[in-house]
């Protein structure tokens, strides 16, 4: 365990990056060539990950481990609001709650693999993975020359 969290001490930064940057060419992706049209809720969640995949790219090329913070205070609400969407489309209940009146409805998905694995709990996943690896990373210490 602690080979892990020293890999992810020392390039969680960039690690982050490359999943902000998936996420974000998976959405493009599937918006403009499957032409899935998204719901309100995803665009939300656009709005927290499209900045994500720019600014930590910089952070990486900069090696500024200070947008570790800012990053976070976007990672985490974009994983909120997926989380609320894959619940709105699992549990009947939290339907009723949609706030998609227009467009898209919030609840249905154009994938559904397995019953279970929906674009909400793949964005889900993408927004726990930076927040974990981003909570887990340091910067290296200078060496002395």
């Amino acid at each position: 365990m602690s080979a892990v969290r020293n890999v992810l001490a020392s390039y969680g930064l960039y690690m982050a990056w490359v999943v902000a940057l998936v996420a974000t060419l998976g959405s493009l992706y599937l918006s403009e060539i499957m032409l899935f049209e998204p719901c309100r809720l995803c665009w939300i969640q656009r709005i927290f990950m499209y900045p994500l995949a720019i600014l930590l790219g910089i952070a990486c090329f900069r090696g500024d481990y200070k947008i570790i913070r800012y990053a976070l205070a976007l990672s985490i609400p974009g994983g909120l609001v997926a989380l609320y969407q894959y619940l709105m489309q699992q549990i009947p209940a939290v339907q009723k709650l949609t706030p998609c009146k227009v467009g898209v409805p919030c609840h249905l998905d154009y994938l559904d693999w397995y019953g279970w694995i929906t674009i909400p709990l793949l964005a889900l996943v993408a927004f726990a993975l930076i927040t974990i690896i981003l909570l887990f990373t340091k910067e290296p210490l200078e060496s002395a020359d």
